[in-house]
């Protein structure tokens, strides 16, 4: 869409307001509202002013002021305003040089897909994540001094097949059992129509929809399907994405959390990412060697495995991702490859054998990252695989966790912990400064940042379980 369609649009919609909305440095959205009536023309090359002090890891109140550029492409009505508004994402600019932000995560997503062109290797990186999310019915939370807890409820939570009944809340049985909700129909789901509100929307919004359905942990772990895009489109529908999946659940009287972990003993939520390289309409990750790939395939799977621990520190990027990624309970941290075998931290997918549909599956990140970082991350490590012919080692075709213990120790792992990754991050970020698509700034931010407001405020808490453990030492 241009700028001209975008205020015929306006006009044939009757739009009264538009809201501008940029990404912080986590990977939040925020956003200003303006009357429709301000939005011309000259709107999309001079930009909206605003006050960025405030924002998170952004920069200090005495360079304070910025510039928001409305993206035209970005556009859609948003479903959940009273009055008709209008969506767009922006860049974030400088006002008085009026370049680029450097801090600004959609700014570094493009400098990442300038920088694979400039480097002759591929002109386009298809990006397909699957985003899983769970559905609850209340969810409480609170710490201090002296206290922190949490209480999540589900209907179909397991824990609630035992609850007695009231008239206007009876227990009608048909819980989701730990581990068994992969697909059950309803009354069993008893989400289905909550995800098909969430995907008609999603449609709306311009974001075409493979499938849509239960996920396999119990308490409401869900999954909808988009169809994959290049990567800055990719990032901006994954945003759109989680604003439209978390509204409509609101809207249905319930919450939605993007969490890795937010349930003890079952299944934590993945964002499985699918990639391929393309240059002039050709699937460069297409051939006849291993699974159907090429050697330039094989490299970026080279890439990936070769930084994965330090991509792990975006990709990854709180402490709560790593009650997920731990050794022993089918979650990827074993840094190895195979066709088909899931247990594997890069999958190469094997339903058509049609050279397009080719492409490897990264299995580590999930949905708390910030696309635009875990994206350019990801491509970034796959081109220094590809110019430095970076060899993957031979796969794994076989259930990891059939393997003895010592043959198991062989295989690399993802860390442990936040702050493990942050430090491989810290050592090993050569590959993400090629190009100043990451800058030393940027890198330096992003560490000190995730340490001082994530990694020491949970490392200074009690941890409720302790308690149950050491109260009586």
């Amino acid at each position: 869409m241009t700028p001209k369609e975008v205020l015929t649009l306006i006009r044939e919609k009757q739009i009264k307001a538009v809201d501008l909305r940029f990404i912080d440095f986590p990977g939040t959205w925020q956003h200003v509202t303006t009357p429709a009536s301000n939005i011309e023309e000259s709107t999309f090359e001079e930009g909206v002013g605003f006050d960025g002090s405030s924002i998170r890891g952004w920069q200090a109140i005495n360079e304070s002021d910025m510039i928001m550029i409305p993206d035209p492409s970005t556009a859609f009505i948003d479903p959940f305003f009273k009055e008709n508004t209008l969506v767009m994402i922006c860049a974030v600019k400088d006002p008085l040089s009026f370049m680029d932000y450097p801090r600004d995560p959609r700014y570094i997503a493009r400098k990442a897909i300038n920088y694979m062109i400039a480097s002759g290797i591929a002109d386009t990186a298809y990006f397909g994540p699957e985003l899983e999310f769970f559905v609850f019915d209340s969810m409480r939370v609170d710490s201090g001094s002296n206290f922190g807890y949490y209480f999540i409820d589900s209907e179909e939570g397991i824990w609630n097949s035992g609850r007695e009944g009231t008239p206007d809340k009876p227990n009608l049985g048909y819980k989701v059992r730990h581990k068994e909700g992969y697909y059950p129909v309803p009354p069993t789901d008893t989400l289905q129509d909550l995800r098909t509100d969430i995907m008609l929307k999603l449609i709306d919004a311009g974001i075409p929809v493979e499938m849509q359905h239960h996920e396999v942990a119990t308490g409401g772990q869900c999954e909808i399907g988009m169809k994959f895009s290049p990567l800055l489109e990719m990032a901006d529908k994954v945003m759109k994405y989680k604003y439209i999946v978390k509204n409509t659940a609101k809207q249905h009287g319930k919450t939605v959390t993007f969490m890795p972990k937010p349930l003890f003993g079952d299944n934590g939520t993945g964002m499985h990412v699918h990639t391929s390289l393309w240059k002039g309409g050709t699937n460069l990750y297409a051939g006849s060697g291993y699974a159907g790939l090429s050697d330039i395939g094989l490299y970026g799977i080279g890439g990936l495995l070769k930084h994965a621990p330090a991509i792990c520190g975006f990709s990854n990027p709180t402490t709560n991702s790593y009650k997920r990624l731990v050794p022993g309970f089918e979650a990827p941290v074993n840094l190895a490859y195979s066709q088909r075998n899931r247990s594997a931290s890069i999958r190469i997918p094997m339903y058509s054998r049609s050279p397009k549909a080719k492409r490897i599956e990264f299995r580590c990140p999930d949905c708390s990252s910030n696309p635009y970082f875990t994206f350019s991350v990801m491509l970034m490590a796959m081109l220094d695989g590809i110019k430095n012919k970076i060899k993957p080692g031979e796969p794994l075709d076989k259930d990891i966790y059939d393997l003895e213990p010592e043959e198991l120790s062989k295989v690399p792992k993802a860390p442990g912990s936040l702050d493990e990754a942050l430090s491989n991050l810290e050592k090993s970020h050569e590959f993400l400064l090629q190009g100043d698509v990451f800058t030393k700034d940027v890198i330096d931010t992003w560490l000190n940042y995730k340490r001082t407001k994530e990694v020491d405020p949970i490392r200074l808490r009690p941890h409720p379980y302790e308690f149950h453990l050491y109260y009586d030492c």
